[in-house]
């Protein structure tokens, strides 16, 4: 290579080169593409408001940014990097939504919805099995 062609040849090497540090820099850890909440999280219901029974269970599925069942109707929600979670719950008639915070292996927030005809609003804790 002559001594004009390494020159010209410099600036697009660096320009590689920032290239692909930038790519990797944007590039999810490992951790961050599996999801630091994965797994499925047992969520413990109490009723603060309204007639509404406490202490129903339903187990979550957490896989990367989705919330989904683990068995016991149907559950659709998101959670992002920072452990926020929003969940939308439904089993027969009885439907609500929810959101808070995830961590580690235990989570909170609160919850709203129509249970079995009734208004009624609450507390949820989740712990990771």
């Amino acid at each position: 290579m002559t001594r004009s062609a390494k020159i010209s040849a410099f600036p697009r090497i660096r320009w590689m080169l920032a290239a692909a540090a930038i790519a990797a820099a944007a590039l999810p850890g490992t951790a961050d593409a599996r999801g630091n909440y994965d797994g499925v999280w047992n969520v413990v219901f109490a009723t603060t408001r309204g007639t509404c029974s406490s202490g129903y269970s339903v187990p979550f599925t957490v896989n990367g940014t989705r919330v989904t069942s683990a068995g016991g109707g149907r559950v659709s929600g998101t959670v992002n990097r920072g452990g926020g979670v929003a969940v939308q719950v439904s089993v027969g008639a009885s439907h609500a939504t929810g959101g808070g915070r995830l961590g580690g292996t235990s989570g909170g927030g609160s919850w709203r919805g129509v249970i079995q005809g009734d208004n009624c609003s609450g507390t949820w804790q989740a712990t990771r099995s």
